[in-house]
């Protein structure tokens, strides 16, 4: 019998529970109880739609109120000193560690006030993780037994799981060394770190777990030898073991090949690939099988939202059963479904003819368990839902929808000098002087509070209850607000603050032709910020202006420049749900040429600073060196450059990026004229050097927006004052890491306002010099 499997289930809840709720107790309106109870009423919900749809094995330890990998750096004590020293319970510092914590001293407790970890994205997805923090000092032990306690949780509804855990090597290889400890090698804390692992796994087989998934999926990148190495380390260890569960490694979102020497011959029961995005390591992975081992196999897409065309998976997995045989073949999702919207059924509102196409995280589960039984039982024991299948997949294929001729057109007349500017930066620079910028210009990325008026007035806009005009009447309201507060502040490059758009992605895709979208397809970014990612249904064009309006109106109620803010070409494919019938190249280009009708409104509106924001660029590079990615560093710059370069020397185009670690080189082929960078959380002094020779104008961002934490001016200063021994000051922007958005209005006049006079302290210091 071939088995079925999930590798992990959104823990968002069907209604966004987990979000609420943790808000409401950070806000102090929910206490830890009722933050705990919403916590396992989701995983029992999560484990019981997982049973009754069939499936065989069920992961638990899945579930997180912030991150997961956050989890084990809890679990495990890695826990920088600076967050121990409070005493906070464990959930506190969690979220101490996830987002920062600043407080005042009360009778009963002290003053709080400490900054968050590193946040950076989860190999080539939008999910964040909080990046583990290891120094000299780390010791390694458990603190409490989380997968253990879930895995009883889970038993005791009759529901026998499979835990999950990331692995030790891809734990440290993900990881980085804390600011007092930058000497500290992180893969040579192995040997002190495996006891630890093979405590917590000793426990759950204790509590009756006879297997484990333990996730490795640095196996898809390209590794240096220690950590190859490490890998025949960590599992001949725990191999040894006799009193812990079987082991399944796992990888996905990539190619493993390339590191199969490493696990090969591992003492484990099996292992789990990716093909979904690699079906051709299906022999390789096969090959490096011992005669016991079992392949879980990859085959229902755990990163997007199109239905499986089942018969070709079918045949997929008979081919691995054909020379493994049926027990030794589980049926599995690609890698967690933590990566789609959970449940197609709640998009009641949406066209049926569209959503036909769509298998959201529930639909999987059955995709997964018809697979199964398919293989084993044969295809007629499933004839009908095949037909069905089949009758979907024909249907978007011959869509009418899909294709705009005048789209791919428009693609094939672009020539190389659209992507050119018009001048090289130094002549755009002296034409730029017309803005009349001080030293150190202060600036913000783009979105401000997004706040309870704003969200009501949207939805009563959205339902009907008010009309067009009252709604635009209280957009410039909005604007009118924003502006005031950044002209009382003495920002000196306002923005319009974006109270009209619901997110920087899904607003574009509701403007533009080719998407589709969803009423509740939320999915997790991190910690409480949840998405709804447009989905890419066909060719895309622009009916007409998107931003003009608002940006235009702002720009006229002020004299100081106001950038127009517009999302990048590359950002708003990787942050939706791409189609898989036509290239990542073609649909950002596409993209490109929509923005590039968009820049060149703006322009023509007086705008003359525009913001084209490419925060998934790093992101979107493909995980391995080799053609793919050789040929991407080619497309995606070239689409920025296209969005961008058909404006006058004298409009200023700035981009932005954050969350991810970049490579200069890959920002310098935007040839932008100013960009800013999430850096307030880079503790590596050797990451401004790496910036030190960029051309163009830069702004490191100086304080973390996803915190609610007030930097102190000092705090401003000193940062300023150590990007100044590397960076030129005549190419200084200041400016946070990120939108504003998901901050509250006390927290960003606080922020701001020191920002702006920690900038003034350093022009008026080089004024006197």
């Amino acid at each position: 019998m071939v088995l079925s499997s999930v590798l992990g289930f959104p823990r968002i809840g069907a209604h966004r529970e987990l979000k609420k709720i943790t808000e409401a107790y950070w806000a102090g309106k929910a206490t830890i109880d009722e933050l705990v109870k919403t916590g396992k009423d989701i995983r029992a919900h999560n484990w019981k739609l997982q049973k009754d749809a069939g499936v065989d094995i069920i992961a638990s330890n899945d579930f997180s109120y912030y991150d997961h990998i956050l989890d084990l750096s809890l679990l495990f004590n890695v826990i920088p000193e600076r967050y121990k020293k409070y005493n906070l319970p464990n959930i506190d510092t969690l979220f101490a560690m996830g987002r920062g914590l600043q407080r005042e001293a009360t009778e009963t407790s002290p003053a709080v006030d400490v900054p968050a970890l590193e946040m950076v994205k989860w190999f080539d997805s939008n999910y964040h993780y909080v990046r583990p923090t290891f120094s000299h000092n780390t010791e390694f032990k458990l603190n409490g037994q989380k997968p253990v306690d879930e895995y009883l949780e889970a038993k005791e509804l009759g529901i026998d799981t499979r835990p999950v855990l990331l692995g030790p090597v891809s734990f440290l290889f993900l990881g980085k060394d804390d600011k007092d400890s930058l000497d500290l090698s992180l893969i040579s804390l192995l040997p002190k770190l495996l006891p630890v692992y093979a405590e917590i796994l000793a426990k759950l087989a204790a509590a009756g777990a006879t297997s484990v998934q333990i996730d490795e999926p640095i196996l898809v990148l390209d590794l240096p030898e220690e950590y190859k190495t490490a890998f025949k380390t960590a599992y001949k260890f725990l191999g040894e073991k006799t009193d812990i569960p079987k082991i399944l490694i796992a990888s996905y979102f990539g190619d493993a090949r390339p590191n199969i020497d490493a696990i090969k011959g591992l003492p484990v029961a099996g292992f789990h690939y990716d093909f979904v995005r690699v079906p051709e390591q299906i022999d390789d992975a096969i090959d490096a099988l011992t005669e016991k081992q079992i392949l879980s196999v990859g085959i229902v897409d755990g990163r997007n939202i199109w239905k499986t065309d089942l018969s070709k998976a079918i045949d997929f997995v008979e081919s691995a059963k054909s020379k493994l045989g049926a027990d030794r073949i589980i049926v599995a999702t690609s890698s967690s479904l933590l990566h789609t919207p959970v449940d197609l059924k709640n998009e009641g509102k949406s066209d049926p003819t569209i959503t036909d196409w769509f298998s959201f995280a529930t639909q999987k589960l059955d995709e997964v368990v018809l697979i199964a039984k398919a293989v084993t039982d044969g295809k007629d024991s499933v004839a009908d839902a095949l037909a069905a299948n089949k009758k979907s997949i024909d249907a978007r294929a011959s869509s009418h929808i899909t294709l705009d001729r005048a789209v791919r057109s428009r693609l094939e007349s672009v020539t190389e000098k659209d992507s050119k500017r018009k001048a090289p930066f130094p002549e755009r620079l002296d034409a730029q002087q017309a803005l009349n910028l001080p030293l150190f210009p202060t600036t913000t990325i783009g979105s401000f509070p997004q706040t309870k008026e704003i969200r009501v007035n949207r939805n009563k806009y959205n339902k009907g209850d008010i009309s067009k005009e009252e709604y635009e009447k209280f957009i410039q309201k909005e604007i009118d607000e924003v502006i005031k507060f950044q002209e009382d502040i003495d920002l000196d490059v306002l923005v319009h603050g974006e109270p009209e758009r619901n997110d920087m992605v899904q607003y574009f895709g509701e403007k533009l032709n080719g998407f589709a979208f969803t009423t509740n397809g939320w999915v997790q970014s991190y910690g409480s910020r949840y998405v709804r990612p447009p989905i890419i249904v066909g060719d895309i064009s622009r009916p007409g202006p998107i931003t003009v309006k608002e940006s235009k109106y702002a720009q006229s109620i002020t004299t100081k420049p106001v950038k127009g803010m517009l999302t990048g070409p590359v950002t708003i494919l990787r942050w939706s749900f791409p189609r898989n019938d036509i290239s990542a190249k073609d649909q950002s280009l596409q993209l490109a040429l929509a923005l590039r009708d968009e820049v060149h409104d703006l322009e023509a509106a007086g705008v003359k600073i525009i913001q084209v924001d490419e925060p998934a660029i790093r992101e979107g590079l493909p995980l391995r060196a080799g053609k793919e990615r050789d040929e991407y560093v080619k497309w995606a710059p070239l689409s920025f450059r296209l969005a961008t370069s058909g404006v006058e020397n004298d409009t200023q185009i700035h981009s932005h990026f954050c969350y991810s670690d970049l490579d200069p080189a890959h920002i310098k082929a935007l040839d932008a004229d100013v960009v800013s960078i999430e850096f307030s959380k880079k503790d590596d002094p050797n990451y401004i050097q790496e910036f030190a020779d960029y051309p163009n104008h830069i702004g490191l961002g100086l304080f973390d927006i996803h915190s609610p934490r007030v930097p102190p001016q000092k705090e401003f200063e000193n940062r300023i004052s150590e990007i100044l021994k590397v960076y030129p000051k005549e190419k200084l922007w200041i400016n946070p890491d990120c939108g504003l958005k998901t901050r509250k209005w006390d927290e960003v006049k606080k922020q701001l306002t020191n920002m702006v006079n920690a900038a003034k302290v350093f022009r008026e210091k080089y004024a006197t010099a």
